[in-house]
């Protein structure tokens, strides 16, 4: 089981949850299917279960839905944030109005299937580079709206996150080196003007541009940009005693992913995490 970091916030949450729910059912909130073939003094038991083995993201955002739609709807959790689950292992149990639970149901496995996607995804990276020091991160390859809840799945499967916008840490692209003036021009700029308490991060593509960085110091850490592992080594060799975190990004999987950690970087990260992960399956199944 992953330790994951804190939830998103109730109140991004209810934001991002309410507006699936007016989404799936339109300006006046109803679901016609149900209203019109549910008697509307129906209660049932339904339980939501794993229909395939994985880890867990998402349960309190995913079940948030049932409460926003009916706040008298009893909901019964059976696992945690970040739990190893079974297929056909119960994940929550609610009990109350059957059209309620029918209204909210999909929009509650969308966004269990979506994060518990992306933290299986990322559960299996993490344990593909077991016994070296290398770390999982995230990238800014989010869906617009969800990268809080996003980044939350990844720590769901053991993995760290990166920085969380362009507001929070300095990296600088390739772009921005080409629109600077090169690699010294950018990192003296960055220097002067950034706050004690921001890192620098700075992308090379080749070693010869490490070398530089290494010679001019200013950065904290230097993203290695598609590099394979012998290059990666290489690179991790040049660093040595140097006060440099290394990253490996680009052109990282499922098969590649061991090599390049064993080349000795601190961190990889991987957009796959969140732009490709594949959705996990959940149902809901009434008593």
């Amino acid at each position: 089981m992953a330790t994951p970091v804190s939830s998103p916030s109730a109140l991004l949450i209810e934001k991002i949850v309410r507006s699936a729910l007016e989404e799936d059912l339109g300006p006046q909130m109803q679901d016609i299917t149900s209203n019109l073939t549910v008697p509307a003094n129906r209660d049932i038991i339904a339980k939501i279960c794993a229909r395939e083995d994985g880890t867990l993201a998402g349960l309190i955002a995913g079940l948030s839905a049932f409460t926003i739609i009916d706040p008298e709807l009893e909901i019964t959790l059976h696992v945690h944030e970040g739990d190893t689950i079974s297929a056909g292992q119960t994940i929550a149990t609610i009990e109350g109005n059957a059209r309620s639970i029918m209204m909210a149901e999909r929009v509650c496995l969308n966004i269990l299937g979506h994060l518990s996607g992306i933290a299986t995804l990322t559960a299996r990276y993490v344990e593909a580079i077991a016994g070296t020091t290398a770390t999982i991160c995230d990238t800014r390859k989010t869906l617009p709206g969800l990268r809080a809840l996003q980044k939350y799945a990844v720590t769901c499967g053991g993995g760290n996150n990166h920085r969380f916008g362009l507001y929070d840490a300095i990296m600088i692209k390739d772009n921005h080196i080409a629109a600077s003036g090169g690699i010294e021009d950018a990192l003296n700029n960055a220097s002067l003007l950034r706050s004690h308490t921001v890192k620098i991060e700075i992308e090379v593509d080749t070693l010869d541009q490490l070398q530089t960085v290494i010679n001019h110091g200013g950065a904290d850490i230097v993203l290695l940009d598609n590099m394979n592992a012998q290059q990666l080594t290489q690179a991790v060799d040049m660093i040595g005693d140097a006060p440099l975190i290394s990253e490996a990004s680009g052109g990282v999987s499922l098969e590649t992913v061991a090599a390049i950690a064993q080349s000795g970087v601190n961190m990889i990260s991987i957009g796959a995490l969140t732009h490709s992960a594949p959705n996990f399956d959940f149902g809901l199944d009434i008593e």
